[in-house]
């Protein structure tokens, strides 16, 4: 893949972590680079409010190390003066990017006129973003989705105005506001936005959830890089083997059993040096089943990690949960074939061959508990 500069930025590769409230702290960024194969990486997503009125919950948001490079933050915000000086106060922090969110559909950000609702509104929305870019020397981009609706589909014509505005990049998650994350990735909306800009490099977003899911996202709307959210939960391997996929055809193999824990377990260490232990621990009952999805038989183990307060309680779970899931495998550590997990699908439509899906569909992807899942 070739890199990617968004400004003064390099994204190389141009593999981006997507912001997904709740999770994508200072913690899970580590582990990400770590493993290796994401170019730039974006926070939760802050309240610009809260940045200015330097609320301590809003700092904790933004917390960075010098290991995490480069960063972007992102923002979401419906008052001109809060969005520009917010913008100020992170590149005075020495943050890499601001990224503009206008694609979230919670009501309490779309209800302050921010996320999904700055899609409504494109000549008021040009002029904000118009002077944060003209405030600020790092570059501004803008995550959005497709439209209101099916039948409000604004993104290319927003993505027009915002390149005239200046923006660096577009980030475009192919559902609407009203599908939320239910439903397929629209790849033709998508490819829409691509062809609707000259200059600006358009990421897309949405369902990547394995190397092959980004390799047709890319190849099948023109974008120049992908941003990836949810799949990192799935696979927090996934930009690497991308990455690798990408260069030379052949997907990487799965990462084994003893590799899942040890990253599991670098990751609790992260939680609790970052957030301290009783928060730390709390925090990783929400965490802890998302490495377990590629376990196989897991029941004892998601049972168990969602009742842990210390250290010690997960060490005592991982080391009974390594006992209990040896009934699933061979004399090689392996798990029998028909306790496997299952591939992931594509998740994917093109309406423009059709009507046809370009790919097998499944009912829903699950969406982390937390601010992502109420509407």
């Amino acid at each position: 893949m070739k890199p990617v500069s968004l400004g003064n930025v390099a994204v190389d590769p141009p593999l981006l972590l997507s912001p997904l409230a709740g999770y994508t702290n200072l913690p899970f960024r580590r582990v990400i680079r770590e493993i290796g194969g994401v170019g730039l990486c974006t926070t939760d997503l802050v309240n610009a409010r809260s940045l200015l009125e330097k609320n301590r919950k809003a700092f904790k948001l933004i917390e960075t190390c010098p290991e995490d490079s480069p960063l972007a933050v992102q923002i979401f915000g419906s008052v001109p003066n809060e969005m520009i000086g917010a913008a100020r106060m992170l590149e005075d922090l020495g943050i890499a990017s601001v990224d503009v969110n206008m694609g979230c559909p919670v009501k309490k950000v779309v209800g302050v006129g921010g996320g999904s609702a700055m899609m409504t509104e494109l000549g008021r929305t040009a002029a904000l973003v118009r002077g944060m870019v003209e405030a600020v020397r790092i570059p501004i981009t803008c995550k959005m989705r497709l439209g209101w609706d099916d039948a409000n589909q604004t993104a290319p014509e927003l993505a027009r105005a915002l390149e005239q505005a200046g923006v660096a990049a577009i980030m475009v998650h192919g559902r609407t506001r009203q599908q939320g994350f239910e439903g397929t990735v629209n790849l033709a909306g998508i490819r829409r936005v691509v062809e609707a800009v000259r200059t600006i490099p358009v990421f897309g977003n949405g369902d990547i959830t394995s190397p092959q899911a980004a390799k047709v996202m890319l190849e099948s709307t023109g974008c120049a890089g992908v941003s990836i959210g949810r799949g990192a939960f799935y696979n927090q391997w996934i930009f690497l083997h991308t990455r690798d996929y990408l260069a030379t055809g052949v997907v990487p193999p799965e990462p084994s059993f003893a590799e899942r824990i040890r990253v599991m377990n670098r990751h609790l260490d992260l939680m609790l040096e970052v957030f301290g232990e009783p928060m730390g621990c709390v925090m990783f009952r929400k965490v802890g089943p998302w490495y377990a999805k590629r376990f196989g038989p897991a029941s004892f183990f998601n049972k168990g990690i969602v009742r842990i307060a210390t250290r010690r309680d997960y060490e005592t779970l991982v080391r009974d949960y390594i006992a209990w899931r040896g009934q699933f495998v061979d004399a090689n550590d392996e798990l029998l074939p028909r306790y496997a997990p299952a591939a992931m699908p594509l998740n994917f439509r093109d309406e423009e061959e059709d009507g046809v899906p370009a790919s097998a569909q499944r009912e829903r992807i699950p969406v982390p508990a937390g601010p992502n899942s109420l509407w």
